[in-house]
Order: C-alpha cells, then structure tokens, then sequence
C-alpha cells in the first residue's frame, strides 16, 4: 500500500485544524461553524487512517 497519499492527507487535515484555530476570529461567522466541523471530521479521520496504518503493517 502506497502510503504517500495517507501520509499527504494527514498533513494537510492537520493544517487545515491549526488554519481554523489560529485565523478563528478573522472568519466570518457562516463560514466558522462549517470549517470547524469539516476539519474536526477530516482530522478524525486520518487518524483513523494512522491507525489502521499501524495495523496493517504487521501484516
């Protein structure tokens, strides 16, 4: 399994997570709420992802 993609995606949820948080008060309000929820859900998925990673490398 190529792990370049996962590998991407984690860094780019996690910066999406620390965009959010850091420019939280320049967003405008519509638009905080669903960026919020979008990287809270993209962030507990590519941890599902390094998890399942660490899992199947055993095999």
């Amino acid at each position: 399994m190529d792990m370049t993609s996962t590998v991407i995606f984690v860094i780019a949820a996690f910066c999406l997570g620390a965009i959010v948080i850091i420019k939280r008060d320049s967003l405008p309000q519509g638009m905080r709420r669903g960026l919020a929820i979008l990287s809270i859900l993209l962030i507990a998925f590519s941890f599902f992802l390094i998890v399942y990673s660490l899992f199947r490398m055993g095999t």
